[in-house]
């Protein structure tokens, strides 16, 4: 599952929009997008704020991040 899907369904379990989601972490909406399109990543700090805020471990691996 790429980091894009995984990020995608985790806010869906919450029952959040992009634009709930990107308030909680102070990004855009768009970023949240781009992100789940796996058209960019988010920086190192925001990945650590996804994963705290869903509770799920972040690893990285071969330049892929997964988590779970």
């Amino acid at each position: 599952m790429s980091f894009g899907h995984k990020l995608k369904s985790e806010r869906e379990k919450k029952g959040w929009s992009q634009d709930e989601l990107a308030e909680k972490i102070y990004v855009s909406r768009q970023s949240v997008s781009k992100w789940e399109n796996n058209k960019n990543y988010p920086s190192i700090e925001t990945i650590i704020n996804l994963s705290d805020l869903f509770d799920i471990t972040i690893y990285f691996t071969n330049s892929n991040i997964f988590s779970y």
